[in-house]
């Protein structure tokens, strides 16, 4: 194995998560972190997969070793959540995916005693909400967003209601999803671990899909129906809890149940005094101050703490910050004197179709689309190449002749020309 582990196994594992948009910048505190999750053999070994679903014969030739063997490791991550496993087609494939939202959240969404729990709870505060560097690169680095807002759906009018997208609604994610995983939430459990925690459910992470059906088998989240998620969707809502979701629009990953006080995505934005860490809705308040009778509902249930009063409370009017509301809806669900509604944004929100859309923009934006056609130095197969090169090719201009300056293919070039 001296061939693998040459260089230590964790600067290696950190190297290959940092040629990717959604990277962890090093630190003593990630380094320990890694250590609690992953031996240094298998940092090592994690280091040389690919960033595509692979197939396990794949990730035997690129350690050199044997199938059965390779088979049991990369199952031993996946019952760890380390990996996601995928089952298509009579296949296992394998991914890993990134540390948020990914493995790092999956560590702590459910209760374990393989690993030493509160120590990984305390390094992950200290890492998240104590240190800046990941967060700064996770929600600042780039514009297009990895998570977007839900709109508390009951809050919309009518009209509202019959013009808002399917993508925009979580009880759609929930009632097509194929698979629906509930598991403990990450923010609020690492919280816990800190003396920081909310009196708000914790039993209420939603995931989807493949990532579901993975989490489900590794016992890191429970398997419930459609019904069951959506009961679940309404106690977000009687608790003033926030909807964060993956930015796309086809095939979201997971749904968390935010707060304002534990969640890494709210703090980050209340923290560097900006809402760009998160896609907004599509809808923002608006108050009626005629109906307004200052009694400080809304102003408390805001997760973001975007209302505050124009001076004294029982003389000033309420105002509302644009720059840092998400258009959640939790205000409008607070008053009970209708002197507020949810009103659509004089711009429309752009989500990206899907999570191959929202890498690509994100890899553009940081400067890092390279890594994406080339892994450890060997161009990816002509099926994710051909994936990359459609996401491209239906890009704004601008954004095409970015993509083009990072990565000076003369093909790319003839076919943005000939668009």
């Amino acid at each position: 194995m001296g061939h693998i582990t040459a260089k230590n196994g964790y600067d290696q594992l950190i190297n290959r998560l940092n040629k990717f948009p959604q990277g962890a910048p090093p630190t003593e505190s990630l380094y320990k972190i890694l250590n609690i999750l992953f031996d240094e053999r298998e940092a090592a070994l994690v280091s040389k997969l690919p960033i595509q679903n692979f197939l396990p014969e794949e990730a035997a030739k690129r350690w050199g070793l044997p199938l059965n063997e390779s088979v049991e490791i990369l199952d031993s991550l996946a019952r760890r959540a380390l990996l996601v496993d995928i089952f298509k087609d009579g296949q296992t494939y394998y991914v890993l995916p990134p540390p948020m939202a990914g493995f790092i959240e999956f560590s702590m969404m459910r209760m374990r005693d393989d690993i030493d729990q509160h120590n990984l709870g305390q390094l992950l505060h200290q890492y998240m909400n104590v240190e800046e560097d990941f967060i700064r690169e996770l929600f600042f680095g780039s514009d297009t967003k990895m998570v977007r807002t839900f709109v508390n759906e009951p809050m919309l009018s009518v009209e509202n209601q019959v013009e808002i997208m399917d993508y925009e609604r979580a009880s759609d994610v929930i009632k097509t999803a194929e698979h629906i995983g509930i598991s403990m939430c990450y923010c609020r459990h690492k919280m816990s671990h800190v003396g920081k925690n909310c009196d708000a459910p914790m039993d209420i992470c939603m995931t989807f899909g493949n990532t579901a059906d993975s989490l489900i088998r590794s016992e890191y989240a429970r398997r419930v129906t459609a019904d069951e998620c959506l009961e679940l969707l309404e106690v977000a809502y009687a608790n003033n809890l926030v909807q964060i979701g993956e930015n796309v629009q086809n095939q979201v990953a997971f749904i968390c149940n935010c707060c304002g006080c534990c969640c890494e995505a709210l703090l980050a934005a209340k923290k560097f005094g900006a809402v760009h860490t998160i896609a907004t809705t599509q809808y923002i308040p608006v108050i009626d101050h005629d109906h307004c009778t200052t009694c400080g509902a809304c102003v408390k249930a805001c997760p973001m703490d975007a209302l505050q009063w124009d001076g004294d409370k029982k003389k000033g009017n309420l105002l509302l910050s644009e720059e840092m509301c998400l258009g959640c809806g939790v205000c409008v669900r607070n008053c009970k004197f209708e002197a507020m509604s949810l009103d659509k944004r004089a711009s429309r929100v752009i989500t990206p179709v899907n999570t191959a859309h929202r890498v690509v923009l994100m890899a553009i934006d940081k400067g890092m689309l390279p890594n994406l056609l080339f892994d450890n130095d060997a161009l990816v197969s002509h099926r994710v190449l051909a994936s990359i090169l459609t996401v491209i090719l239906s890009l704004p201009p601008a954004k095409q002749l970015l993509a083009n300056e990072q990565i000076r293919s003369k093909y790319l070039l003839k076919l943005i020309g000939e668009r």
